[in-house]
C-alpha cells in the first residue's frame, strides 16, 4: 500500500498545525487571510468519492472544527472573520485537500475568490505564533491521541 505524503506545493505554502483523526491540518502561509488546509491521510485520494462514507463524515466534522479554528485565528489577529469559504478544488494540486478560509468585506480581494490574487504575505513571527496558538486551542479537541 502507498504511504501518505503531502504534495510538495502544499508543504511549501503552509505551516504544520497538527494531525487530526483523519486529516493533517496546516496553516496556509499567507497572512492576508486566516486559512487552514485539511489533508485526509488517505494515499492516492484525489476526490471526496475516494473516501469511505465514514471518512467523509469525519472530514465534515474536521471542516467544521477547522472553521472554528479559522475564526479563532481571525479574532487573535484582530480581524474577526465575517464569512467562511470552504473549497476543495484540486485543479493545480490533485491530492485531496480542503481549504477553510476566513473572509472579510475589507479583505484584499473581497468578494472574489482568493486564489491567484496578488502575492502571499508571510506572517510575522509574532502573528504566526498567535495564529498557531489560536488554531491549536480549537483543534486540540480532535487531535490524534486526544
Amino acid at each position: 500500500m502507498a504511504e501518505f505524503a503531502i504534495d510538495t506545493r502544499i508543504l511549501a505554502s503552509s505551516e504544520p498545525l497538527c494531525a487530526l483523526k483523519l486529516c493533517d491540518a496546516r496553516l496556509q502561509a499567507d497572512a492576508r487571510w486566516p486559512w487552514i488546509v485539511l489533508l485526509p491521510r488517505k494515499p492516492g485520494a484525489r476526490e471526496l468519492e475516494h473516501l469511505s462514507p465514514k471518512d467523509r463524515i469525519q472530514l465534515m466534522e474536521e471542516i467544521v472544527l477547522a472553521s472554528s479554528a479559522v475564526r479563532a485565528i481571525g479574532a487573535a489577529l484582530g480581524r474577526p472573520v465575517e464569512k467562511l469559504n470552504v473549497g476543495g478544488l484540486g485543479n493545480l494540486v490533485p491530492q485531496l485537500h480542503v481549504h477553510v478560509i476566513g473572509r472579510r468585506a475589507d479583505d484584499a480581494c473581497w468578494p472574489n475568490p482568493v486564489w491567484g490574487v496578488g502575492v502571499a504575505q508571510p506572517y510575522s513571527d509574532t502573528n504566526l505564533a498567535g495564529a498557531r496558538q489560536a488554531a491549536l486551542a480549537v483543534l486540540d479537541n480532535l487531535k490524534v491521541g486526544s
